[in-house]
């Protein structure tokens, strides 16, 4: 047997590291490979979607059969952040040693889990305690899933030579979608939360262990292209998570993706809520008009590859950051059949801010795993904070006022957009 330390040709995880030729093979082996990981990832992105608003889309429920505040389902909610925090600092170390596939098995099996315990909390034990314990570890689960499947598909979309990734989160914005709408069925069924959650797990756990097995057999971006340009700060001994945390650039991209996320993530934590109690809406209303902001953002990642191409990064977020503003305020004011149009206003501007944030992260495939990892963790600090702030708004002006929050943080990344820019060192 080998020992890995005395191969030159065998990298710390075990992977095969030879010569760009003897590796990809074929100019047409390599086409075909790059487009079986690009539909891999695809299925992937969609499946957390999915496994995300199977308990997401059931938050009005949870509410009620709790009888909960809003202040304190945003409490609650707060597990999740929580959870994705502890996950996020080490998923680039994480990934980088033992790949992305690897990366979203883990995340995968944590998050159902979760999900899980958490569907139980609400149906079985009725304790917002155990609640919170399961979206806690499925917030874990979820950041390490994440940056994983991020990784991969700036692979893949570095690879193509096009701005994909848009599209990668389109997928998973056709997976929440999906999920909405099941969601909204199964409230108007009036189906218990555990019942929807294991039909939910069982589908995506047996569908995300297939598709990882599509991904790349590199283990990260910088694999690619480290045989043919060594880069000694692509070493992680050299440039790791800690040195990208001090990179004010990379640090920026992070607050962009956080008031990105933080305007996606209202939507996706209080939009439902919003829609049926400040419009007097049925309860299968509100997840509709919440399936309105999510099947519009689908619609904008996916026309979001061509603005991006002809247009640029900065131009476009910005334009898309001012109708995510005007969306929110139809929302809010634009009366019960309005706030749909401002819904898929809303979704249609909150689409690229994140996927453009993950692939600004990736310019420079060597480092793309310690700066992916500090993007999402500070990306993340919207999740932490923004449900217990819209809780605790929710609970002085009422949940559907306090989505104005949203338009200071469309201001703020509008001022920032420039950040995403590809510095000219990395083009």
């Amino acid at each position: 047997m080998i020992e890995v330390m005395e191969d030159p040709h065998v990298a710390m995880d075990g992977r095969s590291v030879v010569d760009e030729s003897s590796r990809r093979g074929s100019p047409e082996d390599a086409a075909a490979a790059t487009a079986a990981a690009g539909r891999a990832v695809y299925a992937v992105f969609a499946l957390a979607g999915l496994s995300f608003l199977s308990f997401a889309s059931r938050l009005a429920d949870v509410k009620r059969i709790l009888a909960l505040s809003p202040g304190q389902l945003g409490t609650v909610l707060l597990a999740v952040s929580a959870g994705a925090m502890v996950g996020l600092p080490a998923s680039g170390w994480f990934t980088h040693r033992y790949g992305a596939a690897q990366a979203v098995r883990v995340g995968l099996g944590s998050s159902l889990v979760g999900l899980l315990v958490a569907g139980l909390g609400v149906d079985v034990v009725g304790s917002r305690w155990i609640v919170m314990a399961g979206l806690l570890f499925a917030g874990i689960g979820i950041g390490v899933w994440d940056v994983g499947m991020n990784l991969e598909g700036a692979a893949v979309e570095q690879r193509s030579g096009r701005s994909i990734m848009p599209r990668f989160h389109a997928a998973f914005s056709a997976g929440t979608v999906v999920g909405a709408l099941v969601g909204a069925l199964m409230t108007a069924l009036e189906v218990p939360v555990i019942a929807h959650v294991a039909g939910s797990a069982a589908l995506v756990g047996i569908a995300g262990l297939l598709a990882v097995g599509g991904f790349l057999p590199s283990h990260s971006a910088a694999t690619d292209s480290a045989a043919s340009a060594p880069v000694p700060d692509a070493d992680p001994e050299h440039f790791g998570v800690g040195r990208a945390w001090r990179e004010r650039r990379t640090l920026l991209i992070g607050v962009v993706v956080l008031t990105a996320a933080c305007t996606e993530g209202t939507a996706n934590d209080w939009m439902s809520v919003a829609m049926h109690e400040g419009h007097h809406l049925p309860a299968w209303a509100g997840v509709l008009g919440f399936a309105t902001f999510l099947a519009c953002m689908t619609i904008g990642r996916l026309v979001g590859t061509h603005l991006l191409d002809r247009h640029g990064r900065v131009t476009v977020l910005r334009a898309l950051f001012v109708l995510a503003l005007v969306g929110a305020l139809l929302v809010v004011f634009g009366g019960r059949w309005l706030a749909f149009v401002g819904a898929a206003l809303w979704g249609l501007g909150a689409s690229l801010g994140f996927p453009v944030g993950m692939s600004a992260a990736a310019d420079d495939p060597h480092r793309a795993a310690a700066r992916m990892s500090v993007v999402s963790t500070v990306g993340y600090l919207a999740f932490l904070g923004g449900p217990p702030l819209l809780g605790f708004l929710g609970d002085h002006v009422g949940v559907l006022h306090a989505l104005l929050f949203v338009g200071a943080l469309a201001a703020v990344a509008v001022v920032l957009a420039p950040v995403v820019e590809r510095p000219v060192s990395e083009r």
